[in-house]
C-alpha cells in the first residue's frame, strides 16, 4: 500500500467517525475535515465552501428529528474513497432509513475536496409520504418489468 493511501485511509476513517458522531455542537469541526473551497453536491444541494457545507447540515438538523448517520462500507483507492450509508431520520412521526454512498476526494493533507452523495430521493424518502408515495408506488407498478 503507497504512503498516500495511507493518509486517505486515515482520513476516511476521521471523515466517518465524524458522521457516525454529527451532531449541532460538532459541525464546527468540518473545518478540520474539509478544504476551505470543498464542493458538496447532494440529490437537493450544490454548494462549494465549507461555510455552505455547515449550512447544508444546520438545515437537516432544523429540519428532520433524530437525523443519525451509520456508516457501513468504506472503500479507498488512492486519494478517492466512497463510504456506503445508512441515514436515520424521523420526519413527520414516522422513522425512515435512508442508504446512500458517498463518493470522496482528499487533497495531499487529508481534507475533502470533494464530497459527492447518491441516494434515490424517490425511492428512499418520496415514497414514504402520504400522497406523493401513493403515487410514486403507483407509477413504479406500471413501470416494473413485471408488470403486464
Amino acid at each position: 500500500m503507497n504512503l498516500h493511501a495511507v493518509s486517505t485511509a486515515k482520513a476516511v476513517d476521521r471523515l466517518a467517525d465524524f458522521f457516525e458522531a454529527l451532531s449541532p455542537a460538532t459541525l464546527h469541526e468540518l473545518d478540520a475535515l474539509y478544504a476551505a473551497e470543498a464542493r458538496f453536491k447532494d440529490p437537493f444541494n450544490e454548494v462549494l465552501g465549507v461555510v455552505a457545507i455547515r449550512g447544508i447540515f444546520e438545515h437537516m438538523f432544523a429540519s428532520v428529528d433524530g437525523p443519525r448517520f451509520a456508516v457501513t462500507t468504506r472503500i479507498v483507492d488512492g486519494d478517492q474513497a466512497m463510504l456506503g450509508w445508512n441515514f436515520h431520520l424521523r420526519l413527520r412521526g414516522r422513522d425512515l432509513v435512508v442508504a446512500g454512498v458517498s463518493h470522496l476526494r482528499f487533497d495531499a493533507g487529508g481534507k475533502v475536496v470533494l464530497h459527492r452523495d447518491y441516494w434515490d430521493p424517490a425511492e428512499e424518502l418520496y415514497a414514504h409520504l402520504p400522497l406523493i408515495g401513493s403515487l410514486m408506488r403507483g407509477l413504479q407498478r406500471r413501470l416494473s418489468a413485471g408488470s403486464s
